[in-house]
């Protein structure tokens, strides 16, 4: 699994994910848009990123399954997030791939202290996920709804120091 960031070449990939309903749902994006409504949106967020975004493209052999996010202003602090776009790569390790190298880059490359995420106790791949890189959990965020099942989110966290031992240990 590799990183980089994003070019405009890369939103009608992103985009071609949106033909997939259950990855919508999943993805809480919103199904039914054409595909130029999600081009045009991620060419625009592509050209002119947040300023407290970093996304970075997931490319597995060449070709982009998804992106990483490191999000937040404060600058030794980021929100960890990642997707997997197309569904047939659900499941194989691909999202977990993806988020190890998400923190990777922000522990080595962005020389974050420490790094959070959530996700919603319903999404049980995400929950496995986070628990499988190491992240302590460190209790139960805002309600949310996943697949239109009621929810809330577990909050996790990692520090430099635990990645460092984690990823030391998984060598």
């Amino acid at each position: 699994m590799s990183l980089r960031l994003l070019t405009l070449d890369d939103a009608g990939t992103i985009a071609s994910w949106a033909r997939d309903e259950e990855f919508c749902r999943a993805a809480e994006w919103t199904v039914g848009r054409d595909l130029e409504f999600f081009a045009s949106f991620y060419r625009r967020s592509i050209a002119e990123p947040p300023a407290d975004l970093l996304r970075l493209g997931a490319f597995r052999d060449g070709h982009l399954i998804g992106y990483v996010d490191l999000h937040g202003a404060e600058p030794d602090r980021r929100e960890l997030g990642f997707l997997v776009g197309e569904r047939r790569l659900w499941g194989r390790g691909v999202g977990t791939a993806a988020a190890a190298a998400g923190l990777h880059h922000g522990f080595a490359e962005v020389g974050l202290r420490e790094i959070w995420a959530e996700a919603l106790d319903a999404n049980e791949a995400s929950v496995r996920i986070l628990r499988r890189l190491g992240m302590r959990e460190t209790g139960t965020g805002d309600r949310g709804s996943y697949l239109g099942e009621h929810t809330h989110y577990r909050q996790f966290v990692m520090t430099a120091d635990e990645f460092m031992t984690t990823s030391l240990s998984m060598s």
